[in-house]
């Protein structure tokens, strides 16, 4: 038996110094192989989302694994549902929230046009360029592309009117379940939008998306949704006798409960005498009397608290005739306060260990009232002191529509904050990415260095949305693309025909119009920012040449104490 041992040892032996001495535990693939996967993961994810893009663009359902159905057509949802493995489509994703964190809405076509920018590249790679020259190819490219859609293909919001908010909330909803509706839905969006709107000690305008609160509440037509001019809370007043209206309301928001005060726990009390017991129990009770007292005294008609209110201690509430909620959301008595002016107060002791509660800590508001829609109680708080407030109500006829609703109604609001912040649109439908295919390529014909083919192929890649968003609308797309590039051509030799540059396609009729004229308007800053991004997702993958999967640890067989 000793001499098999040798041989075996003589072999690995030999075996290692073939292999070079470093040894990875894992797999590891590099060079073309990988960029080819990369490519292909992103060409995957692209296409679940591409279906989606446009007026005509149809729905996902996603199903996760404990059966909750999600109905979306919003590319960052879609994608954030998926749970992507593979580590480069990744990236596609987390480009997909940033979008949607940073503009809010066209998410679906930043991925497209990543995807797109790597498939050019791959070919570019497999025709022996550099990936360093092609990615700097693409960094001129998008400079180029930002510097020509802020100089000529953006328009001040001034010179449109008023409808252009409108019209950017509509094109936002096009494509959407609401988009039927999108007369009805934009301008309630940019009422919202309006109400909401402040500006800032330097003169800025900003919008808080997050002061419009969505209440969802299924029934009725989606038609019925409403915009309440205040801050809706799902809850109702704590007992019936209370009076459902208040007006000149003063409101007290606080983060405790108002209920008899028990003991810490593992605090004893020993009581020798039995008459005793009921005094602690009276001072139990009289504690929190005591702290209704001083929040009424302090002129409080409203309170609202996130914990919860004793039967006994409503009467007090009850005399004098005030309104009580108990069980808030946090974030929802955060958001009154900041409306109202008011201060979530945490616990009533101050510095001196006393409790007190000061009247500066209350909100104001015009009036508080609880009313009815559909089948729930709601309390709206109508025009707060400080900040105005808007609650839009949401009806649809199932909790899908009406999620998908809440995602559209999102995207347009944000949407409408991008183009009061920023007042600059750009037409929609495809325009200003045939524009840049044209201006990019006239464009890299000027270049006297190797990255003039990257430029090129940039400018190919931006036809991929009016290409997708003609395919989905079952038109032909080859024709229908080659006139928009016609006029956009057109447009930026001839100087007679400079109008043309807000051409776009019309999805429904299958041909090409003026965008500015038909009302199809995006913010200027989404556009910029998704090519920005997309560019960089692009660069991001382009970069990889290896990957190395390292493979999980073997766990070691535990010694079993049986041979000895």
């Amino acid at each position: 038996g000793t001499h098999v041992y040798i041989i075996t040892a003589e072999l690995e032996g030999s075996d290692m110094s073939t292999e070079g001495t470093l040894q990875v535990s894992g797999e590891r693939t590099s060079g073309a192989s990988i960029r080819t996967q990369n490519v292909l993961a992103a060409q995957s994810l692209a296409n679940i989302v591409k279906t989606s893009l446009g007026p005509v663009g149809l729905d996902k359902m996603l199903v996760d694994d404990v059966g909750d159905v999600t109905i979306t057509n919003d590319g960052a949802t879609i994608l954030k549902l998926l749970e992507v493995e593979h580590p480069a489509a990744r990236v596609l994703v987390e480009l997909a929230e940033l979008q949607d964190q940073e503009v809010g809405d066209g998410t679906t076509s930043v991925v497209i046009i990543a995807a797109q920018l790597l498939q050019k590249a791959e070919e570019l790679v497999k025709y022996k360029i550099h990936p360093t020259t092609i990615i700097s190819g693409y960094r001129v490219a998008c400079k180029e592309a930002v510097k020509y859609i802020q100089d000529n293909l953006s328009m001040k919001v001034e010179d449109l009117g008023k409808d252009c908010l409108v019209n950017a909330a509509k094109t936002s909803m096009s494509s959407k379940i609401i988009g039927v509706d999108s007369e009805f839905f934009s301008s309630l969006v940019v009422e919202a939008a309006a109400a909401v709107k402040r500006t800032n000690q330097k003169g800025e305008i900003k919008v808080p998306v997050n002061a419009v609160n969505i209440l969802k509440a299924h029934g009725r037509s989606s038609k019925e949704s409403v915009l309440v001019n205040g801050y809706a809370l799902n809850c109702t007043v704590a007992s019936q006798e209370m009076p459902k209206r208040v007006s000149k309301a003063k409101i007290a928001c606080l983060d405790f409960s108002l209920q008899k005060s028990k003991m810490a726990m593992g605090v004893q009390v020993l009581i020798e005498d039995p008459d005793k017991l009921d005094g602690v129990r009276r001072r139990e009770m009289d504690i929190t009397k005591e702290r209704i007292q001083k929040i009424l005294s302090a002129g409080a008609n409203v309170v609202m608290t996130t914990g919860g209110i004793d039967d006994l201690c409503l009467k007090y509430f009850t005399e004098v005739g005030a309104m009580a909620v108990r069980r808030c959301k946090k974030e929802d008595l955060k958001r009154i306060a900041k409306a109202t002016g008011a201060t979530l107060v945490l616990s009533l002791a101050n510095l001196e260990g006393e409790e007190t509660f000061d009247s500066s800590l209350l909100g104001q508001a015009e009036e508080v009232v609880q009313e009815r829609v559909c089948d729930d109680e709601l309390i709206l708080v109508r025009n707060p002191k400080v900040r105005s407030a808007a609650s839009i109500i949401l009806r649809g006829a199932n909790d899908f529509m009406v999620d998908e609703m809440e995602r559209s109604i999102h995207d347009a609001l944000c949407v409408v904050k991008r183009v009061l912040e920023s007042n600059q649109v750009v037409p929609g439908g495809g325009a200003v990415e045939a524009a840049l295919s044209v201006y990019l390529e006239n464009f890299a014909r000027t270049l006297k260095s190797r990255e003039q083919t990257a430029v090129g192929e940039f400018a190919q890649s931006l036809l991929v949305i009016p290409n997708t968003l003609a395919v989905n609308a079952a038109q032909d797309a080859t024709d229908l693309t080659a006139q928009l590039r016609a006029f956009h051509s057109a447009s930026q030799t001839d100087q007679t025909k400079a109008d043309f540059k807000w051409v776009g396609l019309d999805l429904v009729q299958g041909t090409v119009r003026d965008n500015r004229k038909a009302g199809v308007l995006e913010p200027a800053i989404s556009k910029i920012k998704s090519l920005k991004f997309a560019t960089e997702a692009a660069i991001t993958i382009l970069r990889i040449d290896d990957m190395i999967k390292l493979a999980p640890e073997k766990k070691e067989d535990p010694p079993t104490h049986m041979q000895h």
